[in-house]
């Protein structure tokens, strides 16, 4: 089965509808990082919106969880311990859906690209078999000391390769 260009196979069962369609709800999907995010008051704007901003702190937020439980890397340590960021250094992001209070808005992180000292990587928000909104994230690893970009650590890299191989390569 394929989800935005990557083919999915795996055992986590997600709580939340998936862009995979009624059929596939509860669909075996641990090779991705996926997060079920439920929109509440303080996400949105007067209109009962999410205020965009807020999709920032979600990516962020998958993106961490994603070092820790699809990487096996301790993302606190690599800051706290080891002083390397992560900023976004570059962030597209297409608005299709609305997403309200109430809803749960489900994130699914796809890599589309290693770098040197980056990674390019796609979110896709959906809900109910309906894509909601599409991220292109590039983000840049640099020493918290210096302040200057630091090429990805062999470990790393090989860690971004082995998920990147068990997701596909995600489609922009």
């Amino acid at each position: 089965m394929t989800l935005f260009g990557s083919s999915i196979e795996g055992s986590r069962k997600s709580t939340c509808v998936t862009a995979l369609g009624s059929a596939a709800i509860g669909a075996e999907i641990s090779n991705f990082i996926f997060r079920c995010f439920a929109i509440r008051f303080s996400h949105c704007d007067p209109a009962g919106i999410v205020y965009f901003p807020h999709y920032f702190d979600m990516f962020n937020g998958l993106i961490e969880d994603w070092y820790t439980e699809q990487l096996g890397v301790d993302y606190a340590k690599l800051i706290l311990n080891d002083r390397y960021g992560f900023p976004f250094v570059r962030i597209e992001t297409d608005f299709k859906r609305p997403s309200r209070m109430g809803e749960h808005l489900d994130l699914t992180l796809l890599l589309m690209k290693i770098g040197l000292s980056s990674l390019s990587v796609v979110i896709v928000g959906h809900l109910a078999g309906v894509e909601r909104l599409r991220a292109r994230l590039v983000t840049a690893m640099m020493s918290l000391e210096t302040q200057r970009k630091v090429g990805l650590p062999h470990f790393l890299r090989e860690k971004f390769k082995n998920y990147l191989k068990r997701t596909g390569q995600a489609q922009s």
